[in-house]
């Protein structure tokens, strides 16, 4: 039996919430591979240096990422599930730090924009923005700066060894990201599936991809997320990137044959169990997707 550890890339290092989602999938028993740029995750899933990629596709308040839609047509490796992770966020400093010596705060400028509130009660505050989470903490506690903080998880405030001074100091308390997890074709063996992400065009005429979606609903196949992008270099044409859920197979499969009649360069980006979400008592969801051994 393989007992290899799963090699997950992942953009950013270790202790962002690009891991914090590979633990919650795959649990704590990974090797995590990391990258500078979502691009090289893929090329790192391409040159077999890694097993999966974990990338973020669209956050609750920042909305979708868009690149990333162009990475999963360009590569074409399936999405084998996904996560929904909360994101929290917390002010952390080097232990010692007090709320009043602190000068500048560091993070990535999404989760800067996530925490207006927090700098619309503290305008004196320098705000940097960089790269990653993490980085920021982890910067902190190489270079022992004690006159700056760092937004960032849990996760990196344990990883670095940093006093977490302020915890969840994000303006909307339900902020979640969803993520992807992409692997090699051979690798994608899921035996029960319940979602897939689809990509397709339709002809530029009236009512062309209202026949798609009417097609998805009287198969009772529930549309639950639909992204449009431009098709480079062509005017007037796009490609859909469409989310899916379905109940019994036969309807999704019956569907799937009668939206290729009415779209071209029709691509299943992937097939896989979708994220269930559960109450907890804490109010965040729970997922019920099953680890990767």
């Amino acid at each position: 039996m393989d007992t290899q550890k799963p090699r997950v890339a992942i953009q950013g290092i270790r202790a962002s919430f690009h891991e914090e989602a590979a633990f919650r999938f795959f649990g704590e028993d990974i090797v995590t591979v990391e990258c500078n740029s979502f691009k090289q995750t893929f090329q790192k899933l391409q040159a077999r240096e890694a097993d999966y990629v974990v990338m973020a596709i669209e956050n609750s308040i920042a909305g979708s990422i868009l690149p990333n839609y162009s990475l999963l047509l360009s590569y074409n490796f399936p999405v084998v599930g996904e996560v929904y992770l909360p994101i929290q966020l917390h002010l952390m400093a080097l232990p010692g730090v007090k709320f009043e010596d602190i000068k500048t705060v560091t993070s990535h400028p999404i989760a800067i924009r996530q925490c207006d509130d927090f700098f619309n009660e503290y305008p004196h505050l320098n705000v940097v923005e960089s790269v990653d989470t993490a980085a920021c903490a982890k910067r902190i506690r190489e270079e022992e700066l004690t006159d700056t903080v760092a937004i960032a998880n849990s996760l990196a405030a344990k990883l670095y060894d940093l006093e977490i001074l302020e915890r969840r100091i994000e303006s909307n308390k339900k902020n979640f990201t969803r993520f992807l997890i992409l692997t090699h074709h051979e690798n994608a063996k899921n035996t029960t599936t319940n979602k897939a992400s689809l990509c397709f065009q339709v002809s530029n005429e009236v009512g062309s991809l209202a026949k798609v979606l009417n097609i998805l609903a009287e198969e009772n196949v529930n549309m639950s997320k639909i992204q449009s992008m431009p098709v480079l270099g062509k005017r007037n044409e796009y490609n859909f990137y469409v989310d899916v859920e379905w109940e019994t197979q036969a309807n999704y499969d019956k569907a799937i044959r009668q939206v290729l009649k009415y779209t071209h360069n029709f691509n299943i980006l992937g097939e896989y169990k979708r994220y269930v979400e559960e109450s907890s008592e804490s109010g965040s969801p729970v997922s019920a997707s099953p680890k990767v051994n």
